[in-house]
């Protein structure tokens, strides 16, 4: 009988059987039957759970043991900037000029300031430029530069892997970010043996396309690839294979996003692109250089950081994590951010929780770095200690966190059980590693917190999640 039979068996008889809820006895055994079977012959299991309206523990597993969290890393990081930056903090894009404006011409260069703002998009660039507008200004006798001073010059996070690249959620990094620095690229069949067409959005020059494919009957299977030159670190975008040519009404257009490297180059091409698009003539060129100490300010466009930290949180968005890793850092030792410096606030919290920093290793914000190691303990400690401690900020962080069945990476699982809309936890996933710690509020309305951390398994993380969900539903049925 194969392993995996072995498994559905063992999950089909769990299903059937019940066990005592009414006390931790039961709900430890029922627990440890759960995590005793095959699949954790091989698979490392760390558990912990806490009641925090009796203050009891109801369940400790392997929760000293370091492993990775994935995105669990996040809570972290969150939490962090809740505690640590100012509750008006805001990620700020600047405009900033030098030289002088006499009659609507601005005889200087025009500067976009990045202020590392993960959440900054096309739209956002639009309204920058409709405030440039709005001041008379017509004509631009200079260059457009960026000024990327806000951090440092390292693209990517320490431990990230080099094949993930061209991934979305391996976005190069920058002080300067637009679109999630990455594009979506569109993919609509033609007629039959004709390239399909492909289209960018945004379209900018700044990317090219090298159009490969192939249009095939309608009852064929699309069977494409689109990537970009990132052996080479190009922007270049390579679209190869057969699409399927479907009728209209179905909906033929596919689309994907590949990130884009120098987000940098990337936002001042667009914001180039919108200047000339709306009228105002652009005389120079486009590059990279620190504002001097003479600019004057012209506007600015910024999110805040609760709307970073839910947006980070729920989809867990690996580049907002980062930039609130660099926004630690500055908070704490100025420009330009580094990741070192991020990661020293975050240990910081460690040390508030009680645990020794030096008893971890962390490597970057949002859990992408292979290099992050963790316990259930610590991240349960740091979801208590905002429960217990931190009220006004619980709430903030409480309602930044997915929630089961309803929303962000939770949205499609706990369906139809007692940790539907009750569970608020964050996930994390890498290839091996599955991370889910948060809250729950149980039967007899006690909230409880939780941290389940599974890896090293082959295959993907289905399995991993069906032990994780289940442990939420015993908890939320708890009394």
């Amino acid at each position: 009988m194969s392993n995996i039979k072995k498994i559905l068996i063992i999950i089909f008889l769990f299903n059937t059987l019940t066990f005592p809820q009414e006390n931790v006895q039961g709900l430890k055994y029922q627990i440890d039957t759960l995590l005793s079977g095959p699949f954790f012959q091989s698979t490392l299991a760390a558990v912990e759970i806490y009641d925090l309206t009796s203050h009891e523990t109801l369940y400790t597993k392997n929760e000293k043991m370091l492993l990775n969290p994935a995105s669990n890393m996040k809570i972290l990081t969150t939490a962090s900037a809740l505690l640590f930056l100012e509750p008006d903090y805001r990620f700020i894009t600047n405009i900033y000029y030098s030289g002088n404006i006499l009659n609507k011409i601005l005889y200087g260069d025009l500067y976009i300031i990045g202020g590392g703002d993960p959440l900054f998009q096309t739209h956002d660039l639009d309204s920058l430029v409709k405030l440039i507008k709005e001041t008379g200004l017509k004509e631009i006798n200079g260059n457009i530069y960026a000024d990327v001073s806000w951090k440092d010059s390292l693209f990517w996070g320490d431990g990230w892997m080099w094949n993930d690249d061209p991934s979305t959620d391996a976005p190069y990094l920058s002080a300067l970010n637009i679109n999630e620095n990455s594009i979506e690229v569109f993919v609509s069949p033609t007629s039959f043996g004709k390239k399909a067409d492909v289209y960018l959005k945004p379209e900018t020059g700044y990317v090219n396309i090298i159009n490969k494919t192939i249009t095939t009957y309608n009852d064929g299977l699309n069977n494409y690839e689109v990537t970009r030159d990132w052996i080479d670190r190009k922007n270049t975008i390579i679209v190869d294979g057969s699409v399927r040519n479907v009728p209209i009404i179905d909906s033929a257009e596919f689309w994907q996003g590949v990130n884009i490297f120098n987000p940098a180059m990337y936002c001042i091409t667009l914001f180039y692109e919108k200047l000339i698009k709306d009228g105002i003539k652009v005389d120079g060129v486009q590059g990279i250089k620190t504002i001097p100490d003479f600019a004057a300010p012209l506007t600015n466009y910024y999110h805040s950081v609760d709307s970073v930290i839910v947006n980070t949180n729920k989809p867990s968005y690996n580049l907002g994590a980062e930039m609130l890793l660099y926004a630690l850092a500055v908070n704490d030792s100025g420009k330009p951010a580094t990741a070192k410096n991020g990661i020293a606030a975050i240990n910081n919290l460690i040390t508030l929780v009680g645990l020794n920093p030096d008893n971890y290793s962390l490597a970057d914000g949002s859990g992408v770095s292979r290099y992050n190691l963790v316990s259930a303990e610590l991240l349960l400690s740091v979801l208590k200690y905002l429960y217990e401690n931190k009220p006004q900020l619980y709430k903030k962080f409480y309602y930044s966190l997915p929630i089961a069945g309803i929303d962000g990476t939770l949205k499609k699982r706990m369906l139809d059980t007692p940790a539907q809309n009750n569970v608020h936890a964050k996930t994390g996933t890498l290839s091996g590693v599955s991370a889910l710690s948060g809250y729950v509020t149980s039967k007899n309305n006690h909230e409880i917190v939780f941290s389940i951390l599974i890896q090293n398994y082959a295959g993907d993380s289905s399995l991993a999640r069906y032990y994780q969900d289940k442990i939420c539903e015993m908890l939320a049925d708890y009394e």
